[in-house]
């Protein structure tokens, strides 16, 4: 899936008012009221603009988990398909050496026995009778040598033909694991997109939001005295940010270096389930996680040290952080609350760190974190591998 480049308005294509002409318009009515117009054109304008990008990389961020999707589960079919074409493989080999054994003994007990002719020549009845009953008892072992052999060639039949759908479904797995990491390409890429928009138009917002209230507040005769009022506001919003993140306790590290990514018991585990919808989205028939019933607002940890290499909304994984830890071993964490997300993509974060709030986002059906562990590409299962590194997850 080849990447798509992102047309992002800039901000100087708009012309933006002047504090000093907010100033001077607000002593006349007219201006002022073509000023609040204007300014609530360029706030629209600004949230369009995120709006739009989010939406696409929201759509490549649903191919994406779409691909993977698709490639997890075929990398599932072809472990399943070799284990078994292996186990009958063996079964043929043990069922070829029954044969071979069977074979034997029926050349032990009369195969190249020289005393027929003798028996045939002696013209004794006694002796005729016992070649008969001896004939007979031969031809029997030869049908069960036949049968033998008939069941050891079916079962290497068999065996081959597994063998060759493994082959063919290494081969779609492979193909659909570049279509994953091409689509992965494309995802981040309008992910960043989304983020340099927002990046953007946020720090304009801001002062076109001040400007706005500025003109509406008939109290505040001066730029500087609201400038200062905002001041205040702000810092005030600051404090109470850092003060909840200091009270939420960092993630346990273990001496291995990995952390518990979250507080709560494990309300459903790795492996197939219903097909869950929430949020407009529906969930896959096969849960490639974790779900930590955490509760809202509840902190999410980073399990171990790493790049954050997503960060933003992911479809039906609502909001969603993805950290690469290196040796081909990443987590990640969904569902993550409205505004909860506390990194960014490119980020370095320590295990343990506190990296995102809990929520309910995508397809969910309420407060919880989805923990993803991921090795070479593939999502694994969390619960033993953490567990290895003498961590617990519920």
């Amino acid at each position: 899936m080849a990447g798509t480049t992102f047309a992002v308005a800039p901000a100087q294509a708009a012309t933006y008012p002047s504090w000093d002409e907010l100033q001077a318009a607000k002593a006349n009515t007219a201006a002022a009221a073509a000023a609040v117009e204007q300014i609530t054109s360029l706030i629209a304008q600004l949230e369009q603009n995120v709006e739009t990008t989010r939406a696409e990389a929201e759509l490549r961020m649903t191919e994406y988990l779409d691909a993977q999707q698709r490639y997890d589960d075929a990398a599932r079919k072809a472990a399943e398909l070799q284990a078994l074409a292996q186990q009958t493989a063996t079964e043929a080999a043990t069922a070829k050496q029954n044969a071979g054994q069977v074979a034997a003994q029926l050349y032990r007990s009369g195969g190249g026995d020289l005393s027929v002719d003798l028996f045939l020549e002696s013209g004794d009845d006694v002796a005729t009778d016992a070649l008969l009953s001896k004939l007979g008892n031969m031809e029997k072992m030869v049908e069960r040598t036949s049968e033998v052999y008939r069941s050891a060639q079916a079962k290497t039949n068999n065996a081959q033909s597994l063998e060759d759908q493994a082959a063919v479904a290494e081969a779609e797995r492979e193909k659909l694991r570049i279509a994953a990491e091409q689509a992965l390409a494309a995802a981040q890429e309008a992910q960043a997109a989304a983020e340099a928009a927002l990046a953007e138009s946020q720090a304009k917002k801001i002062e076109l939001d001040q400007q706005l209230a500025f003109m509406k507040d008939a109290e505040a005769k001066t730029t500087a005295a609201y400038e200062e009022g905002e001041r205040i506001k702000r810092e005030e919003e600051e404090r109470r940010r850092q003060e909840a993140l200091r009270t939420g306790a960092p993630g346990a590290v273990a001496s291995s270096g990995w952390a518990r990514p979250a507080a709560g018991y494990i309300s459903d585990g790795f492996g197939p389930r219903p097909v869950i919808c929430g949020g407009g989205y529906c969930s896959s028939g096969y849960h490639y996680a974790y779900d930590i019933a955490t509760g809202c607002w509840a902190p999410i940890y980073a399990a171990n040290s790493g790049i954050v290499t997503i960060a933003g909304w992911s479809g039906s994984y609502g909001n969603y952080v993805k950290i690469n830890h290196g040796g081909g071993i990443s987590t990640g964490y969904a569902h993550i609350s409205e505004g909860g997300i506390l990194v960014g993509s490119g980020q370095w974060v320590d295990a343990g760190q506190q990296i995102a709030w809990s929520g309910t986002t995508g397809a969910s059906t309420g407060c919880h974190l989805h923990f993803e562990v991921w090795d070479g590409g593939t999502r694994i299962n969390p619960g033993p591998f953490m567990a290895d590194r003498g961590v617990g997850l519920g």
